[in-house]
């Protein structure tokens, strides 16, 4: 299942009340957290409270059978849970950099990340949502009918899902228009045009990349939407990246022509990038001795961790590592915003693959057996 079917999901569940009221997690509100989860650079912990609103991916079964209601409800614990998480960095955000313009955006994340655990089942948080300012009744709040007509939107597309992934998000486009044209402008259509982008075909999503950067909308949405730019711009063309590794082997993709290379941006610290591992693993050693690469990008900032790790892991593709976290090298230039990433370069050297987690070792094998 690819991220943004994730989001579909996730956009279905945070906007709809719970089938019932069964709390995931009972007791008292929770106390702030007592130690410092953001980085001291202000600029460096808004990128963690944004990327914290992300919610989790989704159990790797799910790309096999279509999830039941029990499966449905214990993934409404997990979004609460992820979304209280959120909740709390956004808050520890303006409390430690209460005159930073992005404060008030964060209260708003807070209240926005406190209503979705509540309404996803976590009772725990209802009177941090009260004191946060939002409602905490057992019900949902109404939506607005822009928020209306776009959840009906994403139902509509969930019943496409036995058609598969191309018709769902096709007609959750379908439906965004649709709202788009009787709600212009508004920023929660660029947000949902964005979501649905990587389950477009590439020159689909490069443009509605280019219609939000160029849009009347937030400022955060441009940037998102110039990020996704830089990502599609380079689909079809060679991927420039050259480093010395943690091992002092000098890593060149370019040199790797005659080569299907995976580049897989992680951490070690990344829950989702190390349930990744197993089938990275799986796909490296089936496919290696066939012209298989991997090169691994991380955004670590302990490179003992890290070569504690890939030594217990036995992973013995090479390693960019340069301590700066989200603002490594490759992170800017390539726009990456959310990990794991995985990449597939061609045999000619050409970028061909933004979303290589989605049947991985079936799309290596279409590579390998190009001319």
């Amino acid at each position: 299942m690819s991220f943004k079917t994730l989001a579909l999901l996730a956009a279905l569940a945070i906007l709809a009340p719970a089938t019932s009221q069964t709390a995931y997690a009972q007791g008292d509100t929770p106390a702030p957290p007592s130690a410092k989860t953001l980085p001291d650079d202000a600029e460096a912990a808004w990128k963690e409270v944004t990327k914290a609103t992300t919610p989790p991916p989704p159990p790797a079964e799910w790309n096999q059978k279509q999830p039941g209601e029990d499966d449905l409800k214990k993934w409404r614990g997990t979004m609460a849970k992820a979304a209280g998480v959120a909740a709390d960095k956004a808050r520890e955000f303006y409390e430690r950099f209460p005159k930073h313009e992005r404060a008030g955006e964060a209260k708003d994340t807070e209240r926005r990340m406190l209503s979705a655990a509540v309404n996803l089942g976590d009772a725990s948080r209802e009177a941090a949502l009260k004191a946060a300012g939002g409602s905490a009744q057992g019900a949902a709040p109404k939506l607005e009918p822009v928020q209306q007509k776009l959840q009906d939107a994403a139902q509509a597309a969930m019943k496409k899902q036995a058609e598969g992934l191309p018709a769902m998000f096709a007609e959750f486009e379908k439906g965004i228009r649709a709202v788009q044209k009787e709600f212009p402008d508004r920023p929660e259509i660029y947000a949902a045009l964005l979501e649905v982008c990587d389950g477009l075909p590439p020159e689909k999503a490069l443009a509605i990349a280019k219609e939000v950067e160029e849009a009347k909308t937030e400022p955060s949405l441009k940037e998102q939407a110039a990020s996704l730019r830089k990502k599609y711009d380079r689909i079809g063309k060679p991927l420039d990246i050259a480093f010395t590794a943690t091992d002092g082997t000098k890593v060149s993709v370019a040199d790797m022509k005659g080569k299907v290379v995976l580049v897989d941006f992680w951490a070690t610290w990344c829950g989702p990038c190390v349930r990744e591992i197993p089938n990275v693993k799986k796909a490296y050693d089936s496919l290696h001795p066939k012209g298989f690469e991997i090169v691994g990008i991380s955004f670590d900032e302990d490179k003992d961790k890290l070569a504690s790790f890939i030594k217990t892991k036995e992973m013995p593709w090479p390693q960019f590592f340069d301590g700066k976290g989200w603002q490594n090298q490759f992170a800017g230039q390539f726009g990456i915003q959310s990990i794991p990433a995985m990449w597939l370069v061609d045999k000619k050297g050409n970028l061909r693959d933004l979303n290589a987690r989605e049947d991985l070792v079936s799309k290596i094998e279409k590579l390998l057996a190009e001319k």
